[in-house]
């Protein structure tokens, strides 16, 4: 099969597919894997490494796509990409449909066949290609909103964490999912006083066993609850995530007149449509803005700072499918695993993935 690696184009986007020793696999596989010239070299992988692998390189992203079959990418298609892809490709990358509507039909008209990462499954229901990407935004959730909550930052000028009698600032992470989870484990390492929402009960009391109840709270959602959280905290993290919907509204404008100045939101959602009623997507290059004196940091592909890591992770995880699809061929290899079929969003120009689907007709 031929496999494509072109260059990430989104704003700070410095993944990239596949990396040297995936390529390598794949070519000792009799697959050929083209990668567009300097594809990962703003992480350290050159083009010889990737030649040295088995890769051929070709200068520009329209080669790359004109000689393809199947694409890996990182993220959803650019309005620049759009043009170089047709019903002879199929997609393997993030799409985040249901964040984005005008994009959804967009890349629907191209007739290509998109497999979403975001959607595939696992035998025990968990997502295992969002998965690394959600523990990396977990973890950077805390560390870019602490960054933001510094006075030269605009924020409140607190320190997350406990200095002697003072008591620790708040951090409140709604949603407790993957990225949820590490947001909260750094929060409780940073020595913050924690409030975690979730609607479910069942999970609150997982947690609760594992982490205690010090400096702690375990809080079923709830509109009311929400706002009270809010009120007190310095920083609140977004983490809430339906399999291929828009992320649900939880937190109102409205409750944003109960927080203090300079106290930030992260929304980790983003990608999702975000889960804060008051979330735009911005880049790494202009990552927040200031709605009612709050700091928002809605940045869509928040791995994307530490893209070295990020695509390391992503590597591990995706390479097992993409070995099944060049090797099988894609039909079959769809045919033959009911997680990897999860993740078809789009074929013939049509959207096929149940969930996508209801997010975009409503």
């Amino acid at each position: 099969m031929k496999i494509g690696v072109p260059k990430e184009i989104k704003n700070n986007e410095h993944r990239v597919g596949l990396i040297p020793s995936s390529v390598s696999l794949l070519t000792q596989s009799n697959h050929i894997v083209i990668v567009e010239e300097n594809a990962g070299a703003d992480i350290g992988f050159s083009n010889e490494d990737y030649l040295n692998a088995g890769a051929q390189i070709l200068r520009t992203a329209e080669e790359v796509f004109n000689s393809s079959e199947l694409i890996i990418k990182v993220k959803e298609p650019m309005q620049d990409e759009l043009k170089y892809l047709n019903s002879d490709h199929t997609l393997f990358t993030y799409l985040h449909l249901a964040g984005d509507k005008h994009q959804a039909a967009q890349l629907t008209k191209t007739g290509v066949r998109g497999i979403a990462y975001e959607t595939v499954t696992s035998a025990d229901g968990s997502l295992p290609l969002l998965a690394p990407m959600s523990a990396i935004a977990g973890q950077l959730s805390l560390v870019v909103g602490s960054y933001h909550l510094l006075k030269p930052n605009k924020g409140i000028g607190t320190l997350i964490g406990s200095f002697g009698d003072i008591e620790p600032r708040v951090v409140t992470v709604i949603g407790a999912g993957v990225a949820g989870t590490e947001a909260i484990k750094k929060a409780i390492t940073a020595n913050a006083h924690v409030k975690i929402i979730d609607l479910s009960s069942k999970k609150l009391t997982a947690l609760k066993s594992i982490y205690g109840t010090h400096n702690i709270e375990y809080i079923e959602s709830t509109e009311a609850s929400v706002a009270k959280a809010l009120s007190v905290s310095d920083l609140v993290i977004g983490a809430v995530y339906v399999v291929g919907k828009e992320a649900p509204k939880v937190v109102t404008e409205a409750m944003l007149d109960r927080m203090a100045p300079g106290s930030v939101l992260v929304d980790i959602s983003i990608d999702q449509g975000g889960c804060f009623e008051t979330s735009q997507p911005t880049n790494h290059d202009e990552p927040t803005y200031v709605k009612k004196g709050v700091i928002h940091y809605c940045v869509t592909n928040m791995p994307g700072a530490v893209p070295l890591t990020a695509t390391h992770a992503l590597n591990k995880a995706t390479l097992p499918f993409i070995l099944d699809l060049a090797n099988k061929g894609i039909d079959r290899a769809l045919k033959e695993d009911e997680h990897l079929l999860n993740g078809l969003n789009i074929q013939d120009g049509i959207l096929v993935h149940p969930a996508v689907k209801e997010a975009l007709s409503s």
